[in-house]
């Protein structure tokens, strides 16, 4: 039976640590184990982890005695510690959905080229009021890494939320740890660094995680800026093709799938703040400036040209009038048609 070892870093998450580790403890299919690493909580983590660790023997619990930060914490688990069949990183507020580590090794016993496996993410606010899941797979879908590669460039979005995934940790140990200089987006440039060297897999139907969204939130509390996003993304994108110009096929290519992507979604934002009336509050000139400097020919997209459309007007009228109502609604269903058959192909 394959083992699967699960890092939970905690940071004054005491509150949700026994129904977190619970979550790994009930997996079936595989052997497990849990290392705890409390990263000098304020809060009584450290006495729970270790009350966990000494109920069940699969348990060990760290304390650090200077905060260190999430990225090395990751990796203190994920490169120090780990060293089972499979490696799942799994925050001290998510759980997992029961099955999932035995779903994601099986792929992975059966097909040695995959590295990765990750599935649906269910959001979720309260454990005690859990969504509803399907518990039927619907088969697997498998990509070589660089088909994965390109998918990520060509829509310019992380489309994991992280504790969904699991790694041979053989792969893991082979590309390292998380980046220190990238430390808001660091998991897509990881997921695309494993992709390097790895296929990847996707679980069809039931879903492998639930993901905790609250108030203290990093995602949530940090990043609710639009441009901050799509800065970080670009960061992400342009270390990994860097990084990598040599091991790709066609980095020119897939640099300009990406500037295209996020040069677009940037001059979308700066239109619908013309459609709400909203350009005192969104950086109209600074999106314009991003997209122009992530795709040079961005003047050519026609969200640059719907924009000048938009700015000739005046977000006043534009708001009034609604004037571009239809061809919003086409973006939108451009999108959506977009992410449909991304969906239908598992990502």
């Amino acid at each position: 039976m394959s083992r699967v070892d699960v890092v939970v870093p905690c940071y004054n998450y005491a509150h949700f640590l026994p129904r977190c580790v619970d979550s790994v403890l009930s997996q079936d299919g595989v052997e497990v184990r849990v290392l705890i690493i409390d990263d000098c909580s304020s809060d009584d983590s450290a006495e729970v982890g270790t009350a966990l660790a000494a109920a069940d023997s699969r348990v060990e619990c760290r304390r650090h005695e200077v905060n260190q930060g999430h990225i090395a914490t990751y990796n203190e688990g994920l490169l120090e510690w780990a060293g089972g069949d499979y490696t799942a990183l799994l925050s001290a507020d998510d759980l997992l959905v029961p099955g999932s580590l035995g779903r994601a090794a099986r792929i992975m016993d059966d097909d040695p080229s995959v590295g990765m496996v990750y599935g649906r993410s269910v959001y979720f606010q309260d454990e005690e009021d859990l969504p509803r899941i399907t518990t039927r797979q619907r088969g697997v879908t498998t990509w070589r890494g660089a088909d994965w590669i390109e998918g990520r460039c060509r829509d310019g979005h992380n489309v994991i939320s992280s504790p969904e995934v699991v790694v041979r940790t053989e792969v893991q140990h082979r590309v390292g740890g998380y980046r220190p200089d990238l430390p808001h987006a660091g998991d897509l440039e990881m997921w695309l660094r494993i992709a390097a060297v790895a296929g990847v897999a996707y679980v069809r139907g039931v879903p492998q995680a639930y993901y905790r969204v609250h108030a203290a939130s990093m995602q949530r509390s940090q990043f609710n800026s639009g441009l901050i996003d799509l800065q970080q993304r670009r960061d992400v994108f342009e270390a990994f093709l860097e990084a990598h110009a040599t091991d790709l096929v066609d980095p020119v290519h897939l640099k300009s799938l990406v500037g295209t992507c996020l040069a677009r979604e940037a001059l979308w934002a700066a239109c619908r703040s013309y459609d709400r009336d909203d350009v005192e509050s969104v950086p109209v000139d600074e999106l314009v400036e991003f997209a122009l400097g992530v795709l040079p020919a961005a003047h050519r997209l026609r969200e640059y040209s719907a924009l000048r459309r938009r700015q000739r007007l005046g977000a006043t009228v534009c708001h009034r009038t609604q004037v571009f109502a239809v061809s919003a609604a086409a973006h939108r269903a451009r999108n959506w048609w977009w992410w449909q058959s991304w969906k239908r192909r598992g990502v």
